[in-house]
């Protein structure tokens, strides 16, 4: 009975952790200055103290458009990603090395819920936002880690001077 029940939690609590699908919107909690996440490369932004909003578009041909982006070092942007396609699409931030590991993943857990501050997953037809500033210059990217879609070339650059 123990072994049963215990398979059933594991089971309930495994598939709630992965359920994501296309019908998942992910939602962010409010900018929270003590628990704010920080990158290698960026940190979560304040929503209050944003300079400057970037619109994306990301459609099934794969392709972000701008797929180059150049921001101040410092600075806090708004990216609003808007979905022209028929499925789902989702725009991450993050260096190469962290987008090429978390394609791994999504490819051997597709469903996998996500709810990062540098993650945006928007529904066919519906816009998303990130708000992220940028304090380290250099080249960082973004990507759509939906398994396919990186491999397919749904990439993009930061370019923080």
């Amino acid at each position: 009975m123990k072994t049963t029940l215990a398979f059933a939690v594991f089971a309930w609590t495994a598939s709630a952790a992965f359920a994501h699908g296309d019908a998942h919107v992910a939602t962010k909690p409010a900018f929270n200055a003590l628990k704010v996440q920080e990158r290698a490369f960026v940190r979560e932004g304040d929503a209050k103290r944003v300079s400057r909003t970037v619109k994306l578009d990301m459609t099934d041909a794969f392709r972000f458009t701008p797929a180059d982006v150049t921001v101040k070092r410092g600075e806090t942007v708004r990216f609003v990603v808007a979905n022209r396609g028929k499925v789902l699409h989702e725009m991450v931030l993050g260096t190469t090395e962290e987008l090429r590991a978390h394609a791994e993943l999504m490819k051997k857990f597709p469903d996998m819920e996500h709810a990062d501050a540098n993650m945006a997953h928007v529904k066919p037809g519906a816009r998303g936002e990130i708000v992220w500033q940028f304090t380290p210059g250099g080249e960082y990217r973004f990507a759509c880690l939906i398994p396919g879609h990186y491999e397919a070339g749904m990439v993009g650059k930061v370019i923080v001077k």
